[in-house]
């Protein structure tokens, strides 16, 4: 039996990362869980070694060596065979005092540092190539880059600019940054909205704004790749939904195949970031084509894999038992 263990970094209530949890220990596969931003230093507590005649060495003398405990488990740093960087809590920013924001540098550089440099782990995927994934120019720019089809798009602090774009084509606005918002005591989001010329007016100065030409769509198209995999859903919303996520409950999904060529462009996207996941999201126009238009470097997958019966679970699962052996 394979004892290498598999990190897995979330926070606290993740039904996602249960899912992925229980398969693991379904296959006997040693799982140590914890949230770095909730429960360290308080409940983790680690020890790592690197450097010429250090007494926790790997065995090819590469590499962090060491221990890392949370609640009743330990992990040798050096053996870890996977980590699954899933939903983390950022690191807490120390606050107002001199020291706390001392600490809690020294926190994410140090922990997260050790995290992030472990010999011969697989990573799902790396938290400095999911944060860089996460900037929509880059995304776009990458997307174009491997083929797939972008529509018209302008980044931009200038009303004039964004004035003239929303005149000469249907477009819409959205966020350059999916956070999470509140509205009177209740989480919300901002959608992709359509937006005309009419609506544009000196507020677009106060920060950089994205637009978009309005994709004439039929539907939509989830895809989750997974290593080497693709799992795809079309998901038809009511007419004239500009935005999916904001009519959850009166979505319809089945399941698609990936069409020719497309596998192979997601595969190259994700490894000009290295990814090992990602969640992309396309515009299917009526004559079957599939336009770009993001990709989460993080995103959810459960719902969508128990809607059209995608077994992301189940792939998820065999990269990070199959992960890179940590002395090869």
């Amino acid at each position: 039996m394979d004892g290498r263990p598999v990190l897995v970094c979330t926070e606290h209530e993740d039904a996602t990362a249960d899912l992925v949890i229980a398969e693991l220990n379904r296959r006997r596969v040693p799982v140590l869980r914890f949230d770095p931003g909730q429960n360290f230093p308080a409940r983790v507590v680690f020890a790592a070694r690197t450097g010429a005649g250090s007494a926790s060495r790997t065995t090819s003398g590469r590499g962090w060596g060491g221990w890392l405990a949370a609640g009743e488990r330990t992990a040798d740093l050096s053996a870890v065979r996977a980590l699954y960087h899933r939903r983390p809590s950022p690191y807490p920013t120390g606050g107002a005092e001199q020291t706390g924001r001392f600490a809690a540098q020294e926190n994410r550089r140090g922990l997260g540092g050790v995290l992030g440099a472990l010999p011969g782990c697989l990573y799902l995927s790396h938290p400095q190539a999911i944060a860089r994934a996460e900037y929509k120019p880059a995304q776009l720019e990458a997307a174009a880059r491997v083929g797939l089809t972008v529509p018209a798009t302008l980044i931009t602090n200038d009303p004039t600019e964004a004035k003239a774009f929303c005149a000469a084509q249907s477009a819409i606005y959205k966020p350059l940054h999916a956070g999470a918002y509140d509205i009177k005591g209740e989480p919300a989001g901002i959608w992709a909205a359509p937006v005309g010329a009419d609506e544009i007016d000196g507020a677009v100065g106060h920060s950089a704004h994205l637009f978009q030409a309005r994709v004439p769509k039929v539907a939509d198209i989830r895809a989750v790749v997974v290593g080497g995999q693709v799992f795809s859903a079309r998901i038809t919303a009511p007419p004239g939904v500009v935005d999916w996520r904001a009519e959850y409950r009166s979505l319809t999904y089945e399941p698609v195949a990936c069409p020719d060529g497309m596998r192979e462009a997601l595969i190259r996207f994700l490894a000009d970031f290295g990814l090992n996941f990602g969640a992309f999201d396309f515009a299917v126009t009526a004559d079957g084509g599939w336009w770009f238009l993001e990709c989460n470097p993080n995103g959810q997958w459960a719902w969508i894999e128990d809607a059209a019966g995608l077994p992301i679970t189940t792939a998820i699962a065999d990269l990070l038992e199959n992960g890179e052996h940590p002395h090869a």
